[in-house]
């Protein structure tokens, strides 16, 4: 048994890519999307007739509608090849708008209705972790719209992701464990700060812990890998998206790989109490940890000057 069919026993295996021709080679049960991602895909001669066509069929329609579409387009081409859910996710310019956020969460879901698809089992929006976008998650679970909170690199933020019944967090290990090393410098030890040291997984166990622990519904889907090292050591987390490149390392390495993470066992831990956040203490406790402040709104003008370099593109067509 391979790396990659281990990985399964325990947990769910998600696609972290827009280019969906790589994803029947790895067989994942759902797929994530992100601006980045899109970006990276149009440019591609295989996917430009996308664009090309969601211009051409679109025209005179505002930008921002014209590029829902081409993401709705986009998420229906890997629903076609995924037997689950595709993340789509909302322009992260609003992201500290929630009346903005849930109306083109809306419009998003009305496109992929159009399309056929029931976006009850079939879609997740994705909604950046700030508190404006955890409040948007809130109102949209609420309508029955379920959601995907990414750019999560707080236990505050998923304490406040599980109150609101947010469907699924997205927690970002590999940033995590940039941010430390980086912060760390020529004093960074790799060996002692790998498996289940790495900063990025020891952020996802307490997590996953704490949710099993108080009976929170909200699923844990580790994201932003930088190697097999940090998804070995979160092994039976509830969904790890991993890229391609990590996809074929797992699958092409046969070397043990064993049970990380117990919800049986969390549910048993009583030394996890818990925790209650109003917007006056997530605000405080986000704003204490600088690691997740600063990759919070790295993370958002990452997504945002893709956002715009997507539409420059799709401008200049």
């Amino acid at each position: 048994m391979n790396q990659l069919d281990a990985l399964r026993q325990w947990t769910t295996v998600v696609a972290d890519t827009g280019d969906f021709h790589q994803l029947a080679q790895f067989k994942p049960q759902d797929a994530t999307t992100n601006p980045s991602l899109i970006l990276k895909a149009v440019q591609k001669p295989e996917y430009r007739p996308l664009l090309d066509e969601a211009l051409s069929r679109h025209a005179g329609r505002p930008l921002d509608e014209i590029v829902d579409r081409l993401l709705v387009r986009f998420g229906c081409e890997i629903l076609a090849l995924v037997p689950g859910r595709v993340s789509t996710e909302v322009d992260a310019r609003l992201s500290f708008d929630t009346t903005a956020t849930v109306a083109r969460a809306l419009r998003l879901v009305d496109l992929y209705k159009a399309e056929g698809i029931e976006v009850e089992k079939r879609l997740l929006i994705k909604i950046a972790a700030t508190w404006e976008g955890i409040e948007a998650a809130r109102e949209l679970e609420a309508r029955g719209i379920h959601t995907n909170l990414t750019l999560l690199f707080s236990f505050a933020q998923a304490v406040a992701c599980g109150a609101a019944g947010v469907k699924l967090i997205s927690p970002f290990v590999g940033r995590i464990y940039d941010w430390y090393k980086k912060s760390a410098g020529s004093s960074w030890d790799e060996v002692a700060s790998s498996g289940v040291h790495d900063p990025g997984v020891k952020s996802v166990r307490r997590i996953f812990d704490y949710y099993k622990r108080h009976g929170i519904a909200t699923e844990v889907m580790g994201a932003s890998f930088r190697n097999v090292g940090q998804i070995g050591a979160l092994a039976g987390c509830d969904l790890l998206t991993i890229s391609p490149e990590l996809l074929a390392e797992l699958a092409a390495s046969e070397a043990p790989l064993a049970l990380a993470l117990d919800a049986a066992a969390a549910r048993d831990r009583a030394d996890i109490p818990k925790v209650t956040l109003d917007e006056p203490a997530f605000r405080f406790a986000l704003n204490e940890d600088a690691m997740a402040t600063e990759k919070l709104a790295e993370g958002i003008r990452g997504f945002t000057a893709d956002a715009v370099k997507l539409d420059k593109l799709m401008g200049a067509a």
